[in-house]
């Protein structure tokens, strides 16, 4: 039984932790250096960049979810449920579905906003129309993924507790 928690603290330790890589290092990091490589283009490349690793850690994190939420049922039909078993798993499933939006409606509605631009989407007014949208869904995806942070850490502190 210990495997089975063995490979949802892994999966978690992951996702959670490819969150926070992503948000806190990754995304500034790519915007900074490709803007100061290419100030034309840069932020073009780098939205181009970071989105296809973004797609890329969605499905990272399904599976993790996945592994998780499958390890919380066998260790409960195994015999040895852990505490709290029913709101961990309605964690599990509230993060998959966090993921799912931000990874499917939000993140498709964002690119089929900026291929509809040329340049950056910084450089339109702040009233256009299409611009805030785009700031509206790059700020719901933002939102959502702390959520899944937050969510995630709480479940890491569960682990961390037992």
């Amino acid at each position: 039984m210990s495997a089975v928690r063995f490979a949802a603290l892994v999966a978690l330790v992951v996702w959670v932790g490819g969150m926070i890589t992503l948000g806190l290092l990754v995304a500034p990091s790519t915007f900074r250096l490709l803007q100061a490589q290419d100030p034309a283009n840069g932020r073009v490349l780098a939205g181009a960049l970071f989105g296809d690793i973004l797609r890329r850690f969605y499905l990272l994190g399904y599976g993790c979810g996945a592994v998780i939420l499958l390890s919380l049922v066998i260790q409960k039909l195994a015999g040895a449920p852990p505490k709290q078993f029913l709101l961990r798993a309605a964690i599990v499933v509230a993060m998959l579905a966090l993921s799912a939006y931000a990874g499917g409606p939000v993140s498709g509605e964002i690119a089929q906003l900026q291929s509809r631009v040329t340049g950056p989407m910084t450089a339109l007014p702040d009233a256009d129309p299409t611009r805030m949208r785009f700031d509206t869904l790059h700020a719901r995806s933002t939102r959502l993924m702390v959520v899944n942070m937050a969510l995630g850490l709480l479940l890491l502190a569960w682990y961390a507790h037992e």
